[in-house]
């Protein structure tokens, strides 16, 4: 079988180094983790034993691309400076966290403008990263701005969003992590084969496809343009199975990982699917 560069959001559940055990169960080449507990701002480094578990068990491993998803709790936007300065150490942590275990990328959720306007969060989201790669400077490790649904008040709901953080960051640093649910819920219909070429043709005239480094394949419980954060089983929800055909046929090169509702073996069930859509 070809690489397909297909996977999912693996859990590390008990140590770092048991994500390639369920990589292995489920056939995957490409493999999305937590580094740390996502709920809480502060982690314990990653101890030296485990971070040798982990190298050996991704040397033994058949995935060729891994990547960490950032806290949900980094705002690089926050009104409260303390909540910032707290969002900067995060990420920063994350970059060392990443770097340490040889991942290629870490995926960020750009960030909430609360009362602020677009400009001025995006201008200190833009800094923040500026920051975070400054104190890193020996790292590879690419941020990856995710798009999202444009729920609320948060950043990164549009191509043009994203572009203007782009704009002012180290782009040598930083890429982009394409989500359908999100997309969709943004207002981007991608259901068809010439919805799905307009939206990917747009991403490359305001970003560029040579950035798109990661993709996350969910389906949509939310309607076109809703706003909805709420992903779903492949196939199952407003997307429909087209999108999913489009990608992996288009996109089989670039890493693609699956954010669906864990319940039962549905993961597998996701995984065959898009495997036959390839």
């Amino acid at each position: 079988m070809k690489n397909l560069n297909l996977g999912v959001h693996c859990s590390v559940s008990g140590g770092l180094e048991l994500a390639f055990e369920e990589a292995k169960i489920l056939g995957i080449d490409a493999m999305q983790i937590f580094t740390r507990n996502q709920r809480q701002w502060k982690a314990k480094p990653i101890a030296a034993e485990e971070k040798t578990a982990y190298n050996q068990a991704a040397k033994a491993s058949a995935i060729k691309y891994s990547f960490s998803h950032c806290s949900y709790l980094i705002n690089l936007a926050a009104e409260v400076p303390d909540n910032r300065e707290k969002s900067i150490t995060a990420l920063t942590d994350e970059v060392i966290r990443c770097t340490e275990l040889g991942l290629q990328y870490c995926v960020l959720h750009p960030g909430a403008a609360g009362s602020q306007d677009f400009g001025t969060a995006i201008s200190k989201i833009a800094d923040g990263i500026n920051e975070v790669i400054a104190a890193t400077p020996e790292s590879k490790v690419l941020i990856l701005l995710e798009n999202t649904a444009g729920q609320g008040t948060s950043v990164g709901g549009s191509f043009e969003n994203l572009r203007e953080i782009y704009q002012q960051v180290d782009s040598k640093r930083v890429g982009f992590c394409f989500d359908t649910c999100h997309a969709f819920a943004a207002g981007y219909d991608i259901r068809t084969n010439s919805g799905a070429d307009d939206t990917m043709d747009a991403f490359d005239k305001i970003l560029g496809l040579k950035n798109l480094k990661v993709f996350h394949l969910n389906d949509s419980k939310g309607d076109l343009g809703t706003h909805l954060d709420r992903h779903d089983h492949i196939g199952k929800g407003k997307l429909g199975i087209v999108p999913f055909q489009y990608i992996m046929k288009r996109f089989s090169a670039v890493p693609k990982v699956i954010e669906t509702p864990k319940e039962d073996d549905w993961d597998q069930v996701n995984l065959e699917l898009l495997r036959s859509l390839a």
